[in-house]
Formats: C-alpha cells, sequence, structure tokens
C-alpha cells in the first residue's frame, strides 16, 4: 500500500500549515492554518467576510485546490493544537470536505469559536474531541493517536497515524518541556513504544532547528517573570505584553501580580477569548479582570489612571506591535492608559521570525520610548523545540524518513543538514519539500 505525503501548506514560510497523509487512496489533512504576517501588511481585513480564494491569493491560507489532483479522498481533518497558524483556515477551507474536524478539548473549543464567528461559508462538518493518550479508527486500514506534548498553548499533541506501512508521525508544533507550568510532561514512553513499533515518517516543524541545545522549560520564563516584576515592586506603571494563547505564561503574572499586590487585568479581544475559555474549562484558575469591548476597555483604563498605576498589572495584546492591538494603540497615545516617563513595559515573546513582525515589533518598542518607556525585550522562553530536542526526536522515533515542514527554506534546510548528522541521505530518507509537492515514501 502507497504512503505519500502532500505538502500544501507551511513548506516554503512559517505558517499556514497544512499536509496531507495518503494512505492507498484515503487522505488526513493534518492542520489548516493561517499565515499572520500576509493578512498583517493588508489594512482593515476581515478575516470571517473573506472569500477562501482571495486569502489564498495573497498567500493567508493554504491553496488546497492542489488535492483536486491527487487520486484519493479526504477522510479526516486532524490538527494538533491551536494557535492560528495551525486552525486559522478551517473556517475557509473545512466545509469542502464532508468528513470530521478531530482535535483535542481545548482545540475543539477553540475551532468551535472560529466556526461561529465565520460569516461568509457555514462549516458544518463534526468536531470530535480526544484527549491525548487516546486513539481514534478513521478507516479499516488507518487509525489516529494523540502523543502528549508541551508547546506554548496547552492541550498540544503528536498526531500518529498508524497505517499497514508503519506510523506516520505528525510533530508540528513542540518543545520537550520536563516540567511544564500547565499539564504533564511530554508522553516519552509512548513515543518510544512507537519508535519500536515502527515510524514510516515523520513530518516535524524546523521554526528553531538553529537554536543550539534544547528548549528551557517554561519554568525558566516564570522565574524571570517573577524575578524582574518583583524588582519593580515600587515603581508605578507596569505593562506585561505576551501571546494571549499562552495560558501558562499568563497564569505566571497573574500570580506574580496578586504577591505585588496589584490587580491583574486583560485587555484585548484575543486575550477575552483564549483566558475566557482556559477559565471555562478549568485549565485557567486566578482573580483577574478581562475586557475587550472597546467602550468598556477604556473606561476602565479611565479608572486605572484615576486610581493609580500602581493599584494594576495591565496584561496586554500587541507583543508583535500588530495594528490595532492595545499596545500599539497604547504607544500611539490612543487610549486612557497613557505612558509616562519610567513607566516599564514587559515584552514576554521574543519577535515571530518574519520581516513585518519584526518591523511592527521595531517600531512599537521606539514609540514606547519615546514616550519614556523602560523596555524589557525577550523575557521569555520558545515553546518551539531547539536543535537537539529535535535530535532527541530522531534518535527516539528512528523513522524511515524525515521531512521539515513550518519553515523557511532557511530552517527546512537546516534540519536537513541535523539529519544527515544522524545519518539520513538528502534525497532519499530526508526532504525537502515545497508547497504543492507530494512525496511518495
Amino acid at each position: 500500500m502507497d504512503v505519500s505525503i502532500i505538502a500544501i501548506g507551511g513548506y516554503e514560510e512559517v505558517g499556514r500549515n497544512m499536509t496531507g497523509v495518503k494512505v492507498g487512496r484515503d487522505i488526513i489533512l493534518c492542520d489548516m492554518g493561517l499565515r499572520l504576517d500576509r493578512v498583517l501588511i493588508h489594512e482593515d481585513v476581515e478575516l470571517e467576510k473573506m472569500h477562501s480564494l482571495d486569502l489564498i491569493n495573497i498567500g493567508a491560507i493554504p491553496d488546497d485546490t492542489v488535492l483536486s489532483k491527487v487520486n484519493g479522498r479526504v477522510r479526516a481533518i486532524v490538527c494538533t493544537h491551536g494557535h492560528l497558524d495551525h486552525i486559522g483556515a478551517i473556517p475557509k477551507l473545512a466545509h469542502r470536505y464532508d468528513v470530521p474536524i478531530i482535535s483535542t478539548p481545548f482545540t475543539t473549543e477553540l475551532i468551535s469559536q472560529q466556526i461561529q464567528q465565520e460569516k461568509k461559508f457555514g462549516v458544518e462538518n463534526n468536531l470530535i474531541s480526544l484527549t491525548a493518550g487516546s486513539r481514534f479508527k478513521i478507516t479499516e486500514d488507518i487509525e489516529l493517536e494523540f502523543v502528549r506534548v508541551q508547546h506554548s498553548i496547552v492541550d498540544c499533541v503528536f498526531a500518529v497515524i498508524h497505517t499497514p506501512r508503519g506510523a506516520v508521525v505528525y510533530a508540528n508544533d513542540f518543545k520537550f518541556d520536563r516540567t511544564p507550568i500547565i499539564g504533564a510532561p511530554p508522553d516519552f514512553q509512548r513515543l518510544r513504544e512507537v519508535g519500536r513499533e515502527g515510524v514510516l515518517a515523520l513530518i516535524t516543524e524546523s521554526v528553531r532547528v538553529n537554536e543550539q541545545g534544547r528548549t528551557p522549560s517554561e519554568r525558566i520564563a516564570s522565574q524571570m517573570l517573577n524575578d524582574l516584576l518583583m524588582s519593580l515592586e515600587d515603581e508605578r506603571g507596569i505593562i506585561v505584553t505576551t501571546f494571549s494563547s499562552h495560558l501558562a505564561r499568563i497564569k505566571t503574572i497573574v500570580e506574580v501580580a496578586e504577591r505585588l499586590g496589584r490587580m491583574p487585568v486583560l485587555f484585548g479581544r484575543s486575550m477575552e477569548r483564549y483566558a475566557g475559555t482556559g477559565q471555562k474549562m478549568g485549565i485557567l484558575d486566578g482573580n483577574f479582570e478581562c475586557y475587550s469591548n472597546r467602550a468598556q476597555l477604556e473606561k476602565k483604563m479611565k479608572e486605572m489612571m484615576r486610581e493609580g498605576k500602581e493599584l494594576y498589572l495591565p496584561i496586554v495584546t500587541g507583543h508583535q506591535g500588530e495594528p490595532g492591538a492595545v499596545l500599539t494603540r497604547i504607544s500611539d497615545g490612543k487610549t486612557p492608559f497613557l505612558i509616562e516617563k519610567g513607566d516599564n513595559v514587559i515584552f514576554s515573546s521574543s519577535a515571530i521570525p518574519a520581516p513585518i513582525n519584526i518591523a511592527n515589533r521595531y517600531a512599537v518598542e521606539t514609540k514606547l520610548r519615546m514616550r519614556g518607556a523602560r523596555i524589557y525585550p525577550n523575557v521569555h522562553v520558545s515553546g518551539h523545540a531547539y536543535r537537539e530536542d529535535h535530535r532527541d526526536l530522531i534518535r527516539i522515533l528512528q523513522p524511515e524518513h524525515v521531512i521539515p515542514t513550518h519553515g523557511s527554506i532557511e530552517m527546512t534546510g537546516a534540519y536537513v543538514e541535523l539529519a544527515e548528522e544522524e545519518g539520513y541521505v538528502l534525497g532519499s530518507t530526508a526532504h525537502i519539500l515545497r508547497n504543492s509537492q507530494e512525496l511518495i515514501v
């Protein structure tokens, strides 16, 4: 039985992840993601109102029309976690396939919210929630298994697609955090078992493969934030910006705010979305307030300015300098919360490695400095595997083939160099694919 890998999106860029795994004539689609930087360069984009073909044309979502040239039938859509570069295209593309969307509980909830917000298409796919450690029979010859890993969002898994030829492991994204803030460590025991059972192909992210060593634990970021925030206890104005989806990071900030005697206040639509979902599902606790409605947000900011900044710790969107995000508007002086000389702004994030993100982040930091703010950049540890984590994964799984994705040619090329160090051969057992190519393994 032939098994092939169809590169649909994410094989030439960071983002818009989508891969087809074809077993005989049956196809499993892994992820349907958005490329955020292609959206940011177009002002006033309302994704929920745009047509999929327009988004394909600007390179914002995967071009799944390549599947029309493949002799096969899609049987399921599988999503590994809830970041938009992995689920953001579902409202635009999933309706084309009369198949279930299978994901972990937190991811399923986020997908459901996205579908409800969609204005252009009616997405009626059945949503199936599968917990880490569980299996789901897709066809007579294909069984899906979720194996627990860690990332910068909760409820992340590897998708292991069991076929008559061996397993295809879709590892996009992950880090090997042995001491996580939320959730359990990766299931190394099961990964070793999968490796012994036989892995035909490993499809894996390559975003941070050039970073030497292993990715530090989220505990390190927690300690960094604790040390920095506690050192600012006598300061008046403190703002923290971070990834809205990073509930472990938000949990740390909320806890430190409480120790400082400050009320943590979350500002921004995505903050409300992720934190609200986390609260609803019992993943995130703590005493904090959250505002996304513009009028309510500005009313709260006026109250904070009136009562005193030293009583609050705002946690805001805009760590990438995104147009319209709360921190971007603060840097432009367009909110009631005003930056004054000596105020402290903490970026608990790094710039996503895309030119527009780097440029936007630089612009926001510069504007904040011009207003007198003290900037603390990159109080952060990555959610992506570093070079030695990738080496560990190869050695644990011992796949016959390795296929890097989720990266530029520099990133996927660097991954293949690592694979060559482990005995793989470019073009034979290590493969660089481009979007729309199909590889028979």
